[in-house]
């Protein structure tokens, strides 16, 4: 029988796999290649427009692209890293700037040129009004005769 010393409830394997996968470096080494997230976007229709949010935090309005090419919106972030790390050791760096661009088949009903923007609160808000012909009317009465 062998005795195995266990330290904060956890035996030592289980310690040295948790240390591993906690603490590895999980980026590729190539800074240009580094992890590339696709951030989380919410579409919500209302009666006069659609409201596209994407979640953004840490980034700049500078560092957005909105586009609409061919009936499709394109919303595209670049960032790199610019810090000079001449003279500066890390123990653990996990900071990375990446990329990403997120594309939406726009309806017909949307009018292209009224798209507003805006970034508050790490979150991008784009606006996008619906045709006036595509808006909800409201329920009338028609009278019998």
């Amino acid at each position: 029988m062998t005795l195995v010393k266990w330290r904060n409830g956890r035996a030592p394997a289980f310690n040295y796999l948790m240390d591993e996968f906690l603490n590895r470096n999980s980026y590729h080494p190539i800074k240009s290649e580094r992890l590339i997230t696709r951030p989380a976007v919410n579409i919500q229709e209302t009666n006069t427009d659609f409201l596209v949010e994407v979640a953004a935090p840490g980034f700049q309005k500078n560092d957005f692209t909105v586009e609409i090419d061919n009936n499709q919106l394109i919303i595209s972030s670049k960032r790199e890293d610019t810090s000079d790390e001449s003279g500066n050791h890390f123990t653990k760096r996990e900071f990375t700037y990446g990329s990403f661009q997120r594309t939406f088949t726009l309806p017909e009903s949307v009018k292209e040129d009224k798209i507003t923007a805006k970034y508050e609160d790490g979150i991008l808000k784009l606006t996008l009004p619906k045709q006036e012909e595509a808006l909800i009317k409201p329920a009338r009465e028609i009278k019998i005769s």
